[in-house]
């Protein structure tokens, strides 16, 4: 019985890291979108908030997704001139 409920705790713990990881993403999308508004309006913007969310993903390693890439200045600049 207590392997059971190791694989339910287990299961349980793995469910609440990825809430927690779906959270961030969503959280990271938001700030993108503001970088890239800031830059299309010409206003200075930062990159920090977005990578500070992506090292959190980062750390919390689900084999499911792969690791995000941090965003630099210059990757939402070429963004914005793709448009």
């Amino acid at each position: 019985m207590s392997v059971h409920k190791d694989l339910i705790k287990h299961a349980e713990n793995q469910h609440k890291l990825y809430q927690e990881f779906l959270a961030l993403d969503e959280l990271r999308e938001k700030y993108i979108a503001e970088a890239v508004e800031l830059c299309k309006q010409g206003k200075p913007f930062s990159t920090d908030k977005i990578n500070e969310v992506t090292n959190k993903m980062n750390k919390i390693n689900l084999r499911i997704v792969p690791l995000r890439k941090n965003v630099t200045i210059e990757m939402v600049k070429e963004y914005v001139n793709s448009l």
